[in-house]
């Protein structure tokens, strides 16, 4: 997992879940490469991000999925 201080120096399209709706608590995902995906707080576009391999990412949706996380 690697830290980037400023989300919007990606170069990267972020989109957030059609289920969050008109939320503002919500959290975007960027595709960095073939193995890696970027994610950041929607409401702070400028803010910090963190880069998950996509098995890692999936990892860990699955464990919030599942309510062990």
């Amino acid at each position: 997992m690697t830290t980037i201080p400023n989300a919007s120096s990606l170069p990267v399209t972020w989109w957030k879940s059609s289920a969050s709706g008109a939320q503002t608590d919500c959290v975007e995902c960027g595709i960095v490469d073939a193995d890696s995906v970027a994610v950041r707080d929607s409401k702070d576009p400028h803010g910090p991000a963190v880069i998950f391999s996509r098995a890692a990412l999936g990892a860990m949706v699955g464990a919030v999925a599942a309510g062990t996380l």
